[in-house]
């Protein structure tokens, strides 16, 4: 029978791998569930693969230049909002919204109160992007990000992770465990193993943007 990892089931799994942090061993018991999120956490940092790009949909405001980041965000793909044409009333012309440098955005656009059709984002901080010029209108708005899944506790018993890559979880879970306990010629065979998944992620990945940017021809 097939089976599925669940954050119970990886915290089983690490007991087993460990022979420690059962119920009686209090001090590790206690301490797994956190390596785990660390584990989640870095391995959200490492990646940027298609599994953690989430497409989100809001709103440009008009006279609003500042907004808000998405909970757990870690990169922005890309973003474009829509208008509406004389074929298209509906706005749902989308219109690209471009990247660029906070400082380049501000010299383009210095005077926020000025309002036009957006063109440029910036990062104004972690948790804010800077859209110039400041929207003339409101608009309907499509982000793709980068998103850490959300970490996973006795509550939230799986994400993405869980359901897609589970070995990269565990064996990253394994390694983050090895300091704590003080087993370190332990870090260079969970080391070894869990690049060999991450490259294995990022083959498939890879794999996937040549499938959609190649022609393909039938026999």
């Amino acid at each position: 029978m097939a089976t599925a990892m669940t954050f119970t089931s990886l915290v089983n799994d690490v007991q087993a791998y460990l022979e420690r942090g059962y119920p009686q061993d209090t001090t590790v018991a206690a301490q797994i569930p956190r390596l785990i999120n660390l584990a989640e956490r870095e391995i959200a940092q490492r990646l940027k693969i298609l599994g953690f790009v989430t497409p989100l949909l809001s709103n440009l405001i008009a006279g609003t230049p500042i907004y808000q980041k998405p909970d757990r965000w870690r990169r922005t793909a890309s973003m474009n909002y829509g208008i509406a044409t004389a074929a298209d009333p509906g706005q749902n012309t989308r219109v690209p919204i471009y990247p660029r440098s906070l400082e380049y955005c501000q010299r383009y656009w210095p005077d926020q109160v000025l309002q036009a059709p957006p063109k440029f984002v910036a990062d104004y901080d972690y948790q804010h992007w800077l859209i110039v010029p400041t929207p003339d209108l409101n608009y309907p708005w499509a982000i793709n990000a980068w998103l850490m899944p959300a970490l996973l506790d006795n509550t939230n018993q799986t994400n993405w992770l869980t359901e897609f890559a589970p070995n990269v979880l565990l064996y990253r879970t394994l390694l983050e465990c090895t300091p704590f306990l003080k087993n370190d010629e332990r870090i260079p065979v969970w080391q070894n193993m869990y690049e060999e998944q991450i490259a294995g992620l990022n083959g498939q990945d890879i794999q996937r943007m040549i499938d959609r940017a190649g022609l393909r021809k039938e026999d």
